[in-house]
């Protein structure tokens, strides 16, 4: 899987006291997602996020916001699929934290890796099934063409009897 291209906003260079905000407003740009062996892809691929951070007495809160279009196949029957998110994502760093809940993985010597945050974001926004519409019917299970538009007709496929059951039907029942 590609990682997220690197984008890194010096928190340092914010200088933020305590009690203090700050809001910025930069494009990021998102690496292809892979999801189930299908590549899915942001439109356009670095869309503008607004980070705000602010400082506290014991470190810093951030909240990183931005709406984004996202295509790739149908995850029932491989057509296109496109649908909007609007991403938000908190995170929390306390320097000098024991508890693991308190750092965020994102920032690293008062550097925030927005890139990968904004990817993971995303990953975490997306919806469990990708489908082209609500009521996608899928692919046919025996000759693999689309149902969506399909003939209902053209799909009443002959089953094959599984050779283990095949003796029965000689069965003569009286």
């Amino acid at each position: 899987m590609p990682s997220a291209p690197e984008t890194v906003v010096d928190i340092s260079r914010l200088n933020l006291s305590p009690g203090d905000g700050r809001r910025l407003e930069l494009p990021v740009e998102l690496a292809p997602f892979e999801l189930g062996g299908q590549t899915y892809l942001a439109d356009p691929p670095a869309p503008r996020v607004r980070l705000e951070a602010s400082r506290h007495s014991s470190g810093f809160a951030f909240k990183l916001t931005f709406p984004v279009h996202i295509e790739g196949p149908c995850m029932r029957c491989l057509e296109p699929a496109g649908f909007d998110l609007d991403v938000e994502a908190r995170e929390v760093d306390q320097t000098g934290a024991a508890d693991a809940e308190l750092r965020s993985p994102y920032v690293e010597d008062d550097e925030l890796d927005i890139g990968r945050w904004a990817h993971d974001a995303v990953m975490l926004a997306l919806p469990t099934q990708i489908l082209c519409r609500p009521d996608c019917l899928g692919l046919c299970p025996t000759c693999g063409e689309p149902l969506n538009d399909a003939d209902p007709a053209a799909h009443q496929h002959e089953k094959p009897i599984d050779s283990r059951w095949a003796a029965l039907k000689d069965l003569k029942l009286d």
